[in-house]
C-alpha cells in the first residue's frame, strides 16, 4: 500500500513555499549498527570542522522551519524544530542519541541537509491519506518521549484518525520501533527547495540500502 500525502489549504496558504518528499521502504530495524555510527562519527567530525553554532542562522532549511512556525503562530525557540535540534547538538560537542539503526540514520540525514524529517512505522498508519495542517488547541497529541505536547501552531500531519507527526516531535503511536518493517520518511522542505529536498531523501534511501537490508523503497514527491 502506498499513501496519498497532501499538503492542507490552511498551511498551504501560510507556507506556500513548501515542498515535501517521502520515502516508503521495507527495512529491517535493529539496535544499533557499528558500520553507520563509524559514517555518523565522520561524518560529525568534519561537520563540526567546517560550522559553528553560528552558522545555524545562515542554513536556508532551518531558518524557514523556523519561519513557518511564526507564520502558523508558534515559538521555534520554544518548540525547536527537530532538524534545528539535533544540528545545534552536534555543533555544541554533545554526543547524538543511539535509539535504534533506521532512526539513527533519519537523524544523520537531518544533520546534513538541515530538514526536519519524520519518521514512521508506516504500518501503524491508518488509513492510506496523510494531510499537512496547522495544530489545533487541545488537539491531543503524545510526543515520543514528551508525553501530551501542546501542537496548537505546529505544522502536524494528520492520518484518519488524529496527528501523527510534526517537525517538533513524531507521536507515540506510529514511532518506529524494532519490530518495524515498513518506513514512511518525510522531509519537510519549509524552504521550497525541491532539489534538496528529493537529494536528503535520496540519502535516506542510500542509507537504507546500507544499513537497513532495504532496497530504498520508492520516493513520493508532494
Amino acid at each position: 500500500m502506498s499513501f496519498n500525502i497532501q499538503v492542507g489549504p490552511e498551511l498551504g496558504e501560510l507556507c506556500p513555499e513548501y515542498v515535501g518528499c517521502a520515502v516508503l521502504a521495507d527495512i529491517r530495524n535493529t539496535e544499533t549498527n557499528t558500520e553507520l555510527w563509524q559514517e555518523i562519527d565522520a561524518f560529525i567530525a568534519d561537520y563540526r570542522s567546517r560550522y559553528t553554532i553560528d552558522s545555524i542562522k545562515e542554513m536556508p532549511s532551518i531558518e524557514a522551519t523556523r519561519t513557518a512556525y511564526r507564520r502558523c503562530g508558534k515559538d521555534p525557540s520554544r518548540y525547536r524544530p527537530s532538524g534545528e535540534a539535533l544540528v545545534r547538538r552536534t555543533l555544541q560537542g554533545k554526543d547524538l542519541y543511539r535509539v535504534s539503526t533506521v532512526v539513527d540514520l533519519i537523524n544523520l540525514a537531518s544533520i546534513a541537509y538541515g530538514y526536519s524529517i519524520g519518521g514512521f512505522d508506516a504500518d501503524r498508519i491508518q488509513g492510506d491519506t496523510l494531510t499537512l495542517g496547522i495544530g489545533r488547541e487541545g488537539e491531543p497529541y503524545e510526543g515520543i518521549g514528551r508525553g501530551p505536547l501542546n501542537i496548537a501552531g505546529l505544522p502536524v500531519f494528520r492520518d484518519a484518525i488524529g496527528g501523527i507527526g510534526t517537525p517538533t516531535s513524531d507521536h507515540e503511536r506510529t514511532k518506529l520501533t524494532l519490530e518495524s518493517r515498513r518506513l514512511l520518511a518525510i522531509v519537510n522542505g519549509y524552504d521550497g527547495n525541491i532539489s534538496q529536498t528529493v537529494a536528503c531523501a535520496e540519502f535516506i534511501q542510500q542509507l537504507l540500502r546500507k544499513y537497513a537490508e532495504s532496497d530504498g523503497g520508492k520516493l513520493i514527491k508532494f
